[in-house]
């Protein structure tokens, strides 16, 4: 059996507190603003059942009991101890599941191309969110006045570019202050709700589980409809195990069990209570839950929220790319790392740009926040399921639970997960296509990527020098050797790069310390140190160098090298170290093997995109040389 990566130690004290602190702000902010239109979009969405007293307690029974069952058992309780080395999230969950079962090449594969769809559905996901989010709240303005309805979405989409544009700056200046506003944004909305419940206590009995039974057998088909809104209350499950990294189990959980989900629960069943005493309020109830006087204040204070919410979702999405690209799925890009203390806290600009339009894009499109309602909830519905598959056989082989124990947890799970899942397909056609449409075209282009490298090493292989040759002819053909040390980035182990053949075909000279060095990503999220480096020494001063990194680590190879201590090898003095790195040109057959054509341009075009490695690695400019060579693919 595969052991469980290590674990950090548990948390304490001050520590703990401040960590719980700070992730209320972070992990909670996508689920923490779903009162703003869940329960609305129950009696007042597209598939909406009529806001009478039975239907109020069925579907609040439905939330309540979503929320104990998919947010508090299966994601605080059981998916959050699936970590790899203390990171989460759906790729963390992949890579766990690709190492237990490598035995199995078939089922390998499956699990991988599961994985890296989920994480394809979480960028329609982080697009959506912030559009939602920040609609939602602002539409609190026309409640309080109809003045405001014609500003509503260019106030929206003016706080949209000011949150994209803020991305360079990073949040480590301003992390401090997101979880103080979010545990304000969450002591409201529970007084809020405690209002609500004191001026209609027979709300609470929407905590027996025979009200959604019996909503189910009263309204049939209907009901199952409003599944897609009721799995509104549960958004942000992914989020918050993606965040577990950040910070730990332990203040993620004791936030949920302490502050946010008794103040969701206070504030769903305040809202079920103003409706079972005024239905009429089921365009806005969440609003409307407050006195006239605090509208204003409860708007500002909910924009805050869920601009702090699309931060976090955004940085996500940041995060997502950085792991695709250390795994392989993606290619390189420039990262603007905005911390100097925090490796986890990281800038794309390609990868804002484009959800910044997108965003846009979707608020202009639909112009409310009940249309994107429609398309939200598809994405992250198909995302638990893959979570759950995935958990399995994490559960199975990682923890050594029985195949029965595993399958009956999996199965409760599953049949919860695959009732929103489908009961959120019928919202393809309103607008759920939108998250579907971008997971298809990331899964294209992660797997294209993946095939298409793949594919460019093997040629590069098979055109290449094994090590042994090539010191034998530097043994019968001596090359001059000049002063210094010179490394040579390297896809493949045995095999000597195009660029040092190109290099000594060219300048007929050959340092006299030469490092053939191949960064390797690992499926862990961060490399124990003892085995980051690796080094073999070939003769004739050559010397291949492996360094390992985490999917979730920054590779800087300058601070690698600096730290070498291998008495076999000379300082490496930085001043005195050049860099030579091979360019790939590729030069496109009319049919190529293994591939399709319209994949091999795209590769074609993602390669020639690509942030060139000096810049991605951070070597200094004044000591790089690319070497060209071309590659009939």
């Amino acid at each position: 059996m595969t052991t469980h990566p290590a674990k950090p130690a548990p948390l304490r004290g001050s520590r703990l507190v401040s960590l719980a602190l700070l992730a209320i702000g972070i992990v909670y902010g996508d689920i923490g603003t779903s009162p703003l239109y869940a329960v609305r979009e129950c009696f007042h969405g597209a598939h909406r059942v009529a806001p009478d007293h039975a239907n109020v307690l069925g579907v609040l029974s439905l939330i309540f009991w979503s929320l104990i069952i998919v947010v508090t058992l299966k994601y605080h309780v059981y998916i959050l101890g699936f970590h790899n080395r203390g990171e989460g999230g759906i790729l963390a969950l992949m890579g766990l599941a690709r190492g237990i079962r490598a035995q199995r090449p078939g089922l390998r594969a499956t699990l991988v191309v599961l994985g890296v769809f989920g994480a394809s559905l979480l960028y329609g996901d982080g697009m959506i969110t912030p559009a939602i989010s920040v609609l939602s709240a602002i539409e609190g303005l026309e409640v309080a006045t109809p003045f405001f309805k014609p500003y509503i979405l260019p106030i929206t989409i003016g706080i949209l570019i000011l949150l994209f544009l803020f991305q360079r700056r990073g949040t480590a200046r301003v992390g401090s202050v997101f979880g103080p506003i979010v545990l304000v944004w969450f002591a409201t909305i529970a007084v809020l709700g405690v209002r609500g419940i004191l001026r209609e206590p027979s709300v609470l009995s929407a905590i027996n589980p025979q009200h959604a039974i019996r909503f189910f057998t009263t309204n049939g088909v209907p009901a199952f409809l409003v599944l897609g809104a009721v799995f509104l209350a549960t958004t942000g499950g992914e989020a918050l195990y993606a965040d577990l990294g950040h910070f730990g189990e332990r203040p993620i959980q004791i936030d949920w069990f302490c502050i946010v989900g008794p103040s969701l629960l206070l504030n769903y069943f305040g809202q079920g209570a103003l409706l079972i005493r005024n239905p009429e309020a089921a365009h806005n109830p969440f609003y409307l839950l407050a006195p006239d006087w605090a509208l204003y204040p409860l708007v500002a204070l909910a924009a805050m929220a869920t601009v702090i919410a699309s931060q976090a979702i955004i940085s996500g999405v940041f995060s997502l790319t950085w792991q695709a690209i250390q795994l392989g799925y993606l290619p390189q890009m420039e990262v603007v790392h905005t911390s100097g203390t925090a490796i986890g806290q990281i800038y794309l600009p390609a990868v804002n740009r484009a959800v910044m339009v997108a965003t846009i894009a979707l608020v202009v499109g639909f112009r409310s926040s009940t249309n994107l309602a429609a398309a939200y909830g598809v994405a992250v519905s198909t995302t638990m399921v893959i979570t759950t598959i995935l958990a399995y056989f994490v559960s199975r082989d990682l923890l050594g639970w029985s195949p029965l124990t595993a399958g009956v947890v999996t199965a409760a799970f599953l049949a919860i997960d695959l009732a929103f899942f489908s009961a959120n397909m019928f919202k393809v056609v309103a607008g759920g296509w939108f998250p579907l449409a971008v997971a298809a075209v990331v899964f294209t282009l992660m797997t294209t990527w993946r095939r298409g490298h793949q594919l460019l090493i093997q040629k590069v292989r098979e055109t290449s020098l094994t090590s042994e040759r090539f010191l034998k002819s530097l043994q019968t053909q001596a090359p001059v050797r000049v002063p210094g040390t010179a490394v040579f980035l390297s896809h493949l182990s045995g095999h000597i790069p195009d660029s040092l053949l190109q290099s000594l075909k060219h300048y007929k000279v050959l340092h006299e310390q030469v490092l053939i060095l191949t960064v390797a990503a690992d499926e862990l999220s961060r490399m124990d140190e003892r085995r980051r480096l690796s080094i073999e020494p070939l003769g004739e001063g050559l010397f291949r160098v492996v360094g390992r990194y985490g999917y979730m680590e920054h590779v800087d190879i300058p601070a690698l090298l600096e730290g070498i201590t291998d008495e076999r090898l000379k300082r490496i003095d930085p001043a005195d170290t050049a860099y030579i790195l091979g360019l790939h040109r590729l030069i496109l057959r009319k049919h190529p093997r293994g591939i399709a054509m319209w994949r091999v341009r795209v590769f074609a075009s993602m390669l020639l995109n690509a942030t060139s490695a000096s810049s991605f690695f951070g070597l200094p400019k004044d000591r790089v040389v690319e070497m060209g060579a071309q590659i009939e693919l």
